[in-house]
């Protein structure tokens, strides 16, 4: 009798999360940036399938990897703040329980299935002065093993991770004007690539969380609005 196949549980943990750091390394970074008006995400993106979106008043959603992965996670994360303020308040839906739910999610699947979810997360939340201890901004970083971590002032996700978190740590400065956030988000993802050139208006998917705004938020720009900002 032949004895079973066995393998540590350590060297299968490691060989899961290889195998996801390969398939998010294939997609391109996005960065997220607070500014003075709020909360800029930006994503070397030039097809039509869209790597930021909305998820509730004051929430917006990034994802890298596998579309289709992400993107579902995307839609529960809008049936998860939908239910929780028709349940308790619209200002009771915070970025960080939903961020502790996706950090959830997505441990689970790492823990217990063959394959991992070959994605990584943001989830930004801009600040609202209306409402009592809700005026900061929040950043949420999630990664394919469940790990959610706070950043602060910048977050990036995938592609070439290091190159485009070394610029800006280098140049982030609170305080930035929308389009001083906007050239520095786009220098950073440049960086990251293998470019010589600044990225175009129309390879940037631009979107903003915009704290003077009343009602939703979060607000896409087009490509001439990009371009405006950007030579403005």
């Amino acid at each position: 009798m032949s004895m079973p196949f066995y393998v540590s549980p350590e060297q299968v943990m490691a060989d899961k999360a290889e195998f996801a750091r390969k398939g998010i390394a294939r997609g391109k970074s996005i960065v997220a940036l607070e500014y003075e008006g709020g909360v800029l995400l930006v994503a070397e993106n030039s097809t039509s399938l869209s790597k930021i979106g909305e998820i509730y008043d004051r929430i917006g959603f990034a994802g890298v990897g596998k579309f289709s992965e992400f993107d579902q996670l995307r839609k529960v994360g809008v049936r998860f703040a939908d239910v929780r303020g028709y349940q308790y308040s619209r200002e009771d839906v915070r970025g960080q329980a939903l961020a502790n739910a996706y950090s959830q999610a997505i441990g689970e699947v790492f823990t217990r299935e063959m394959k991992p979810l070959e994605i990584e997360l943001i989830v930004a939340e801009v600040g609202d002065d209306r409402y009592p201890e809700h005026g900061a901004n929040a950043l949420y970083k999630v990664t394919f093993d469940g790990f959610i971590s706070e950043e602060h002032g910048f977050c990036v996700i995938g592609g070439g991770f290091e190159e485009v978190e070394g610029v800006l740590r280098s140049d982030y400065r609170e305080g930035l004007a929308l389009g001083e956030a906007l050239e520095l988000g786009r220098r950073a993802l440049d960086a990251g690539g293998d470019r010589g050139a600044n990225l175009s208006e129309g390879a940037l998917e631009v979107c903003v969380l915009e704290r003077a705004r009343l009602g939703r938020k979060f607000r896409r720009l087009s490509a001439e609005e990009v371009k405006g900002i950007l030579e403005g």
